[in-house]
């Protein structure tokens, strides 16, 4: 099989946007399926895969509605509502009332929530750990420098402040 680099990047000069483009190509679907093979096997028992996912997305898009969940899951309002509800009865996800508007409902991970999807990513992060061993030092400089660039163009800004941001929750009793 040839990789799209190399059918394309023969005219493409090394720099330019367009071989950087074709290179993030070729690369990415390898690193994803290894991330999404590592994080799948570590969820906890008694959780579908499109559950985990959603405590995947809240744990980096803290606060986020239904209709994100659902816009992430390529589901249904009515699917994502189930999933949901099925993470709100196993004390995972709290919905939570907007703090500007009473209206919308929010999606936060509760503690245990967070502890769930943290171990599967930390034992995911070990994994890669491992495989970029095979790289130098400077090779994984590399590496991250780029990782920074592309979150740098492509993650929006999820650092808020709670008070401002984030949703009004039930006070513990």
């Amino acid at each position: 099989m040839q990789l799209l680099s190399e059918a394309t990047n023969a005219k493409a000069e090394p720099g330019c946007p367009d071989w950087c483009a074709t290179e993030i190509l070729d690369a990415l679907p390898g690193v994803i399926r290894f991330v999404r093979r590592h994080m799948r096997s570590r969820r906890a028992k008694g959780l579908s895969l499109p559950q985990f996912r959603t405590l995947a997305l809240l744990r980096s898009v803290p606060s986020a509605n239904l209709s994100a969940v659902a816009e992430f899951l390529g589901a249904s309002l009515p699917t994502a509502s189930r999933i949901v509800s099925g993470l709100v009865s196993k004390g995972l996800v709290e919905r939570c009332e907007h703090a500007d508007d009473r209206r919308q409902l929010e999606l936060v991970l509760t503690p245990r929530g967070s502890a769930t999807v943290e171990i599967a990513h930390r034992a995911t992060r070990e994994e890669l750990s491992r495989e970029l061993q095979n790289l130098t030092a400077p090779q994984r400089a590399q590496i991250a420098k780029g990782m920074q660039s592309l979150r740098s163009l492509f993650v929006p800004d999820l650092h808020t402040d709670d008070a401002g941001r984030c949703c009004k929750r039930k006070q513990e009793t």
